[in-house]
């Protein structure tokens, strides 16, 4: 059987034996609550949908601890202000095991008795650690069978033997035209100089009288 509660504005599908976190509630560790805010019943002959609560009906719960979320960082910034806030939050949480589903007119359960350790609900998965390279194993030293002397000999013998090839005639560099170096140099001729014009002398021509 399962019902669909609600606690602190929030639902929860519940059964027996289930370990939930909601929202803070008021009481010890080991303390027995009811939550009267039945919304569904369900699993067994009929499901009972409530016009929104059933009422009668309970889920009963026993606090196991009162607990903290992971803190979240809140961080406020303004450009060109100077102006900086970081702030942390840690919401606070109740720890509920879910004793019994209590449909209308059935009888309330004695709470359970308190595991020994407290529960914890969430757990960070732990580091696996990265196993140790094996070393490599030295590789064998391969297996060379040495070549019978004989056969070393013989081979030397028949490069020797062997006659060089002779190397072909390079043909004759070809001619290179005169350079612009070797070529005569033409003698230069002198040209006589430039004559100045003289200047011509005028004579002042007597006037006609009239």
């Amino acid at each position: 059987m399962y019902a669909i509660v609600r606690a602190g504005g929030k639902q929860y599908r519940v059964t027996a034996d289930d370990v939930i976190v909601v929202e803070k509630l008021q009481g010890e560790r080991g303390t027995q609550i009811e939550l009267g805010e039945v919304l569904l019943i369900g699993g067994g002959t009929e499901t009972v949908v409530g016009t929104p609560m059933i009422e009668g009906a309970a889920v009963t719960a026993t606090i196991l601890d009162q607990t903290k979320s992971d803190k979240v960082l809140i961080f406020k910034k303004k450009r060109r202000q100077n102006y900086r806030r970081t702030r942390g939050h840690r919401q606070a949480g109740t720890v509920l095991r879910i004793d019994a589903v209590c449909p209308p007119g059935a009888e309330r359960q004695a709470p359970k008795p308190l595991p020994a350790e407290r529960v914890v609900v969430k757990e960070k998965p732990a580091m696996k650690k990265k196993a140790p390279r094996a070393e490599a194993k030295p590789k064998a030293a391969s297996k060379q069978t040495p070549a019978p002397a004989k056969a070393a000999a013989q081979k030397t013998s028949a490069k020797k033997e062997a006659p060089k090839k002779k190397a072909a005639p390079k043909p004759p560099p070809a001619k290179k035209g005169a350079s612009k170096k070797d070529a005569p140099k033409k003698a230069m001729v002198k040209r006589p100089a430039m004559k100045k014009p003289t200047a011509r002398k005028t004579t002042a021509k007597p006037s006609k009288k009239k």
